[in-house]
């Protein structure tokens, strides 16, 4: 009995500073996707196409993603009401996330499943965990404390960064080494996001990325005319300017996602009505979601869910301009570069904008260590809000207790 009221004790005392636009919209978002995930699988699971030919019952994927969503929901609520975002910031916290991460990284190297190409999963039994998932995580938090720590020197000596981008560089490259491509690049995003906010090096950084850019074109002209280039990977190039040409063939899953779309119109054909889920869709309940979303949501529902996902990206910029701590600052624009980048790509593939990676959509697509990562990423968002209000308040009593700053008004 003690226990509970000491409990409810904590949440009352931290409730007045919980950013509830967040909550709600992350709510919205997590029942979404639970929807969907149920309408998009249900058919597909039956038949066992989803599961390797094995028929499992049409609320197996629902059920799974169920149980995710509560684990999430019980990580976002441990942190906004019992987590400090000073803890975060300790020497100890910094050195214990990044030694587990490099281990768990290295694990999946060697002990990893091999899943669409990709080796990128360890199999817990209950869920396949993806490290790459953890590891953005661990960047948003890692790089903004080194930044913090070695303020304010490192805005005119980038060099004092050398340690941490190496490490950082180094847990990219495992990534790279699985093969997965789209959660690589997705990282590189969310660390360059952070050094650019924080203004270090960036004349530097400009200089190299257009000389990468240019040698990296150069270099891909060469190949694609000696022909060394992987056959997937210009099939993935040669489909975006018109999939429909190659409709039976590599441009298959794009021509049937814009398809999907298509369908939908303004309103959609209907909760449940969708055709394209119908095997026409490789992966319905994962990548291709927002597909099945706009055909049975229409335009106003595929909208609704964009707005919601940038929602949060503006809250996250909105906060970070709210405070002095450079820590607090680059870790909500850490978690906006994370969730903005994960929408575009997500979009833009299955839109034929860019190249298609399989990476999912924020709370909507199927899947545990995506659905776990984003909502430590929102547990994160929230606890440095909370702290961002205290530290507001707390300023605004010692200016009205001061009385040199009484007189002056």
């Amino acid at each position: 009995m003690k226990n509970i009221k000491q409990l409810f004790r904590q949440v009352g005392k931290y409730a007045r500073y919980i950013d509830y636009p967040l909550v709600v919209t992350y709510l919205l978002l997590c029942l979404i996707g639970l929807v969907m995930v149920y309408s998009a699988s249900m058919v597909a699971a039956t038949k066992g196409s989803l599961t390797g030919g094995n028929p499992v019952s049409g609320t197996y994927f629902y059920t799974r993603q169920l149980m995710y969503v509560i684990m999430s929901l019980c990580i976002v609520f441990f942190m906004a009401f019992f987590l400090n975002v000073k803890f975060l910031a300790t020497t100890r916290f910094q050195k214990w996330m990044m030694a587990l991460l490099v281990i768990l990284l290295l694990a999946t190297l060697v002990v990893g499943s091999n899943i669409n190409g990709s080796k990128s999963w360890i199999n817990l039994g209950f869920m396949n965990l993806q490290a790459s998932e953890l590891l953005k995580i661990g960047i948003i938090l890692y790089i903004p404390y080194m930044i913090e720590k070695k303020r304010p020197r490192v805005f005119t000596q980038p060099k004092l960064l050398t340690s941490p981008i190496i490490l950082a560089g180094f847990c990219i490259g495992l990534v790279f080494l699985q093969r997965d491509v789209g959660q690589t690049l997705l990282i590189l995003i969310i660390f360059f996001a952070i050094l650019f906010y924080a203004g270090i090096g960036v004349q530097k950084s400009i200089k190299y990325i257009l000389t990468i850019l240019v040698g990296a074109v150069i270099i891909g002209s060469l190949l694609l005319l000696l022909g060394l280039v992987p056959d997937y990977l210009t099939a993935r190039f040669s489909t975006l300017a018109n999939p429909f040409s190659t409709e039976e063939g590599t441009g298959y899953h794009i021509a049937n996602s814009l398809l999907a779309i298509g369908n939908g119109g303004l309103f959609g054909r209907g909760l449940g009505n969708s055709i394209m889920k119908l095997g026409y869709l490789p992966e319905p309940h994962t990548d291709f979601i927002f597909a099945i979303i706009c055909e049975e949501l229409g335009l106003i529902g595929g909208l609704f869910v964009i707005c919601l996902l940038f929602f949060i990206v503006y809250r996250a910029f909105e906060l970070a301009n709210k405070t002095s701590s450079y820590f607090y600052k680059l870790v909500c624009v850490g978690v906006a570069s994370y969730i903005g980048s994960q929408t575009f790509v997500n979009l833009g593939g299955i839109s034929g904008t860019i190249p298609l990676t399989g990476v999912p959509l924020p709370f909507l697509s199927f899947g545990g260590s995506s659905m776990i990562s984003l909502s430590i990423a929102m547990g994160l968002l929230l606890i440095t809000a909370k702290q961002i209000k205290i530290d507001e308040q707390r300023l605004k009593k010692q200016q009205q207790n001061n009385p040199f700053t009484n007189r002056q008004r």
